[in-house]
């Protein structure tokens, strides 16, 4: 079966996405990102939180079930990301299996988990993807 790419011929354009997460506290996954990530708090109440960092946005909503949030994730495109990694790796949130690698598909990347289970990871286009390995 092809899929159509179908173009908008208004000329609108997607300039951004922003993550929505699922917390089981809403202050305590705002003062992760803050503590751990380097965001600040844009907006905190009950049931909803906001963090940023540079032009990165993410929203958290209040959710008791953490099943969700373990089955929950989000992708941040950054610059630098070889810095990011030495800055949050000695705070022992490096998701075990996902390290800084370069993948196949053109990208630099790593991840953490947060307080809730949610797996963040942190990817950086390269200007060429590797060669694949010839063995």
């Amino acid at each position: 079966m092809a899929h159509q790419q179908t173009e908008l011929s208004n000329g609108a354009r997607l300039l951004n996405a922003v993550p929505v997460l699922p917390a089981q506290d809403i202050g305590e996954t705002v003062s992760f990102f803050q503590q751990n990530l380097g965001f600040r708090a844009r907006h905190q109440e009950d049931g909803y939180g906001i963090v940023v960092r540079d032009a990165v946005e993410v929203h958290f909503w209040q959710c008791s079930d953490r099943n969700i949030a373990e089955n929950s994730s989000c992708r941040l495109s950054v610059v630098g990301i070889d810095e990011l990694y030495t800055e949050v790796t000695g705070r022992g949130i490096v998701h075990p299996k996902a390290h800084l690698e370069t993948k196949p598909w053109g990208l630099k990347e790593f991840a953490v988990v947060d307080v809730n289970g949610n797996l963040i990871w942190f990817t950086e286009r390269i200007t060429q993807a590797p060669a694949a390995s010839q063995e």
